[in-house]
């Protein structure tokens, strides 16, 4: 009964304390090792929830470490991230905290986040949206991605946005004909766009976003850097929200 009692003492020892504190079975004698493995078996067959718990302790613990990794990611790249001199700035160029979204046209997460950033971005008022232009979805996407930064290159901010709601909004098949379609209905200078789509400043600007983006472990989109944290994947403007607010608390 003593031994059974240890073993219980132990076994807990091992699955909710730190690593300095885990269990040596180095130390035991083959009979002892035979006897608490035993043990260990009977007490978790009693106690399963003890095995959850476990399981909770971990995730925790790993999501912890995960978004400390992104602080550091974030800080090391902060100047890639928010001044790279080259993506769309929008919501209120003054704002005090600022919104990235690495984005793809054909992504339809990225289609659903486009309503919840708007909110956000209308709601609170003091936010600069950062877009980066990240197409990984295809050629398909990495075309309109072409025709939208040198709409960017070529006609400026304004354009640059009607082109990108335009196209986040457009559910047909990305072709030459459709962007010139999209652009002609915008009374965009499309051939002048056409002609910038494969030069190489254009080619370059995708390409820093791409490597930036594997910096940043980021693989999928839509992926949000807000100040200095990683919002992978979507989320609806409330919850947006909340961070918005917790770092401003964190400042204040």
């Amino acid at each position: 009964m003593m031994f059974r009692t240890l073993a219980t003492t132990a076994l807990a020892t091992t699955l909710l304390a730190g690593p300095s504190q885990a269990l040596d079975l180095s130390a035991m004698s083959p009979e002892e090792r035979a006897a608490f493995g035993a043990q260990v078996r009977e007490y978790l067959l009693e106690n399963p929830e003890v095995i959850i718990e476990a399981v909770n302790i971990l995730e925790q613990r790993q999501a912890q470490a995960e978004a400390q990794q992104d602080v550091q990611l974030v800080a090391v790249n902060s100047a890639e991230i928010f001044n790279d001199g080259y993506s769309w700035v929008g919501g209120n160029p003054e704002g005090d905290i600022t919104l990235v979204e690495f984005m793809d046209y054909r992504c339809g997460y990225c289609r659903r986040a486009v309503p919840e950033v708007a909110k956000l971005l209308q709601d609170d008022g003091n936010i600069r949206f950062i877009v980066k232009e990240f197409p990984i979805l295809g050629d398909a996407s990495v075309l309109a991605s072409r025709f939208a930064i040198a709409t960017l290159i070529v006609a400026g901010d304004d354009a640059y946005g009607q082109i990108h709601d335009a196209l986040m909004e457009f559910t047909g098949d990305i072709t030459d004909v459709t962007l010139a379609r999209i652009g002609e209905g915008l009374a965009l200078d499309v051939e002048a766009i056409k002609a910038e789509m494969n030069s190489a400043e254009v080619t370059r600007r995708i390409a820093e976003t791409r490597a930036l983006a594997q910096r940043l472990n980021i693989s999928g989109t839509p992926s949000f850097v807000l100040e200095t944290e990683m919002l992978r994947g979507f989320l609806p403007a409330e919850q947006m929200q909340q961070v918005v607010d917790a770092l401003r608390d964190e400042r204040s």
